[in-house]
């Protein structure tokens, strides 16, 4: 099969049917318009991940000769202003096709467009440019912004043609598209770092946040990035709420336009939670892309499901009484309550998804729920959650999925006397199998492991804990890893703007928000340690402290 109007429509299709995905991309955010050259490297990168999935499309070459480049405005990256031979479209064309065989000099270019004229033509070129044509167009009229978008277009095209297994003419480099000068001290001083940190900050900023957008009619006067630049502001404020931040935004800020305190809240509100939810898995997956490409990302492993509570709510309940719940320690306190299922273990800690929770919510719902969406955007192994979610139909459920799982179980007469036995004689581990009960003769066959704490201050069964897994306790030693979810939560509150509203999509929008600027600095973290050292060590080099003077930055306001 080869390209035809069919194949090509199919791709253009399945991209124009994403939510918040719109392409080109400067239809779909304000960010971007027709001559911006991020916006065109965002849309090379937009087509190109679906391009090459086609059964069709199975030659780089072809994608060059095909890619719609009518729309772009190329005159403001052109030096020249007179009249010339060839467009700048047709030779960013031919370019992008030199740079994608990794031809250093134009002498193999000029070889190759002689001898095949339908390449040529496919090009746009009617006749084939000599040596020093190109050599001046290349050094003298392209800006230096337009030759580095033909490079990194280049590197992107044969990235995703190579992960969707099509043949390349050259490995692509899968380094940072966004580096600078190489570092030659691998251990780089602090303003090295984060010199770099800023460099990807900056660029992860404009990757992600385009994700998002409002519902708002056209001609607004505000700009939209100035909402996401208010709501990262009052992140970065502990304890500011959104009319006394965007008192200050006003001042602090460089934009000439920023939104009022009830303005924000209000398009905010406007906003469904699903609407929310797919805005955040969308930027997530932008964050995935660039973590990928590093090389030190791979997109398999552990991922740890839990539970988090807002602060104790105090205030009145009335109306809200399937929001505001019963805390999980069974007190006599009330909270808004938010699920995640975040990667843990080697692989850097981006939560995948949030969700809120409602009174009498499953929590078998919540886990296929959040399944859902992480493997969607990961392939999951290992599945890690507390005690509350040791339900058998969970545990069943996983199973079929064919998942491996630990789950802390909740002590039961049963589990206790067999605690009380080990401590007499002495055992510090135990493993035997048990069938727990579906119903209707049906059973889900696991493994309980117990596990005697250290230095525990109980002298009787507690000095025990029992886990539950379908793969026995040589997993157990995995089970460590759920720590960091409680490390991430603490980091994601200190991300979180403050707010009273009782609005529970406004309420749930602000946690998926610090979520997102959690796993930013997680991700910004990835890509600064591979490009100073070239690996990725799990403990972070760029600090949460750092992120944020850095993301202040970009709000306009450092």
């Amino acid at each position: 099969m080869v390209v035809s109007c069919s194949s090509r429509r199919s791709v253009f299709r399945r991209i124009a049917s994403q939510s918040y995905a719109e392409w080109p991309a400067y239809d779909s955010t304000p960010l971007y318009d027709r001559s911006s050259l991020a916006g065109l490297k965002e849309d090379i990168w937009a087509v190109a991940s679906i391009w090459f999935d086609h059964q069709a499309h199975h030659s780089v070459d072809e994608f060059v000769s095909h890619y719609p480049v009518a729309y772009f405005q190329f005159r403001p990256h052109d030096r020249y202003s007179g009249a010339t031979e060839y467009e700048i479209s047709n030779l960013f064309r031919v370019f992008l096709f030199k740079e994608i065989h990794g031809w250093t000099h134009e002498t193999a270019l000029v070889t190759c467009l002689t001898h095949h004229p339908e390449l040529r033509e496919q090009l746009g070129m009617e006749t084939v440019p000599d040596q020093s044509t190109l050599w001046r167009s290349w050094h003298n009229r392209f800006t230096a912004e337009l030759r580095e978008t033909v490079e990194a277009a280049a590197r992107t095209i044969l990235i995703k043609a190579q992960d969707a297994d099509v043949a390349v003419p050259r490995e692509p480099e899968r380094q940072l598209p966004f580096s600078g000068d190489e570092q030659e001290e691998s251990d780089p001083d602090n303003q090295a770092l984060l010199d770099e940190a800023e460099s990807i900050t900056d660029h992860i900023s404009h990757v992600v946040f385009p994700a998002f957008s409002l519902n708002r009619g056209d001609g607004c006067e505000i700009h939209v990035n100035a909402y996401w630049d208010l709501q990262t502001d009052l992140g970065l404020r502990e304890g500011l709420a959104a009319n006394e931040g965007a008192r200050s935004f006003v001042y602090e800020s460089t934009r000439d336009r920023t939104p009022l305190g009830h303005a924000h809240r209000d398009q905010i509100r406007d906003l469904s939670i699903e609407q929310v939810r797919e805005m955040y898995r969308k930027a997530v997956n932008r964050l995935l892309e660039e973590a990928a490409e590093t090389g030190e990302f791979f997109r398999a492993g552990i991922v740890a499901i839990d539970i988090t509570e807002a602060d104790p709510f105090t205030g009145d309940r009335t109306g809200h009484e399937d929001e505001i719940i019963g805390t999980k320690e069974k007190t006599d306190e009330y909270a808004y309550q938010w699920a995640t299922v975040q990667l843990v273990g080697n692989a850097v800690p981006i939560v995948l998804d949030a969700r809120p929770v409602r009174k009498g919510e499953a929590r078998k719902e919540i886990v296929e729920d959040l399944l859902n969406s992480a493997e969607e955007l990961v392939h999951v192994d290992n599945v890690l959650m507390d005690r509350e979610f040791d339900s058998q139909h969970i545990l069943e459920m996983l199973s079929q999925r064919g998942l491996s799982y630990v789950v802390p179980k909740r002590m039961q007469t049963s589990e206790k006397a067999q605690a009380k036995r080990l401590l007499q004689r002495g055992q510090d581990r135990y493993e035997t199998d048990r069938k727990l009960h579906l119903g209707k003769n049906e059973w889900h066959e696991t493994t309980l492991i117990y596990r005697r704490k250290e230095d525990s201050k109980y002298d009787d069964h507690r000095q025990y804990s029992v886990f539950m897994s379908n793969r026995g306790s040589s997993f157990l030693t995995e089970y460590g890893y759920r720590w960091e979810i409680e490390s991430g939560y603490r980091s994601i509150k200190r991300f979180m703007a403050a707010t009273t509203s009782k609005h529970f999509g406004l309420r749930f929008f602000y946690f998926a928000f610090a979520c997102l600027l959690y796993s930013i600095w997680r991700a910004v973290d990835l890509l600064v340690q591979v490009e100073v050292t070239g690996e990725y060590e799990h403990s972070p080099i760029v600090t949460a402290d750092n992120t944020l003077t850095l993301l202040k930055k970009e709000t306009g306001i450092g």
